[in-house]
């Protein structure tokens, strides 16, 4: 590390409907000696983007945190009323302090906003406070209890969103909007009051169709008839059931199979009075995954109903 560097290091934290969304930082250091290789990842291990940092890269950071946020190198912030983002930390300039006020109260309107932004001498990477400004938008509203902290060209995000669907779109779309020499880390998950329900009530069980058929075994619908209990109770949502296969035999016919699978399961489901409106079917086939198709047991798990929660 070399101290003769300056980074900048803004800090937002806000209080959400339902709960904390904000901004902290801790210092990014770059290895003047050699380049850089980072691969980001999210929790479930899939990539998000790779990209070669070139030695002697300047860093700066900004980051958003919850108010509580315990990094010594953000001050500390009041505390955030709910509702409230409070933006604290250091920027180069006076432009850069307007902007991103202006983008805060914006998406979470002027009332919303306190300030605790410093104007201080540090440096920071080409167009930094533009792209800053493109990772402060209404998408942020999405994520609760959670942490943005952009460190550099270095981003972690953190916190709960509504559904998977959310959890990978943030994700993407921040690394759509910026340059390659950023890169994200998706730390999100989903809320256990939507998916964690519907997980725990799979609990990891198989629901189990007659060999190479779209029909139900007593054990399957037994597991289905927990879930629409669960279900009845989530009707201001709506949940996608995706069907999977392993990748033994044709695919087009795997794919024709779990999509049959899936229709199958929801059309239990309205038996059971859950209204189809709440509920979408797809079949994926062999394209999704979750352990080697080389052995019986990976080929078993790959065979199965997933449940997600939406919007």
């Amino acid at each position: 590390m070399r101290d003769a560097h300056k980074h900048t290091r803004t800090a937002l934290a806000g209080a959400l409907a339902a709960g904390l969304l904000g901004l902290a930082s801790a210092p990014a250091w770059a290895d003047d000696a050699n380049p850089a290789r980072v691969t980001p990842v999210d929790n479930s291990g899939a990539q998000v983007k790779t990209t070669e940092l070139p030695s002697a890269n300047t860093t700066a950071s900004v980051v958003a945190a919850a108010p509580r946020t315990t990094a010594t190198s953000t001050p500390a912030s009041v505390d955030a009323a709910p509702g409230q983002v409070v933006a604290g930390g250091k920027v180069p300039d006076e432009a850069t302090h307007a902007a991103v006020l202006a983008r805060l109260r914006e998406t979470y309107g002027a009332a919303n906003v306190v300030d605790q932004i410093e104007v201080g001498d540090v440096a920071t990477p080409p167009n930094w406070s533009a792209n800053v400004q493109k990772l402060l938008n209404s998408q942020l509203k999405q994520i609760h209890k959670g942490q943005l902290k952009i460190d550099g060209t270095q981003i972690d995000v953190r916190g709960e969103v509504g559904n998977e669907a959310s959890r990978q779109q943030i994700a993407s779309d921040m690394a759509t909007a910026l340059n390659p020499t950023y890169t994200i880390r998706n730390g999100l998950r989903v809320s256990a009051s939507e998916q964690g329900l519907l997980d725990q009530t799979l609990a990891n069980r198989t629901i189990e169709f007659e060999t190479g058929s779209a029909t139900l075994t007593p054990q399957g619908r037994a597991i289905l008839d927990q879930m629409a209990a669960v279900l009845t109770k989530m009707n201001t949502r709506t949940v996608a059931i995706i069907g999977h296969t392993d990748n033994a035999g044709n695919r087009a016919s795997n794919i024709a199979l779990s999509q049959a699978r899936a229709d199958a399961v929801k059309g239990y489901l309205v038996g059971k009075g859950i209204s189809p409106q709440q509920m979408t079917a797809t079949g994926v086939g062999p394209d999704q995954p979750i352990a080697s198709n080389d052995t019986s047991d990976g080929r078993a798990r790959n065979r199965r109903i997933e449940f997600r929660a939406g919007l």
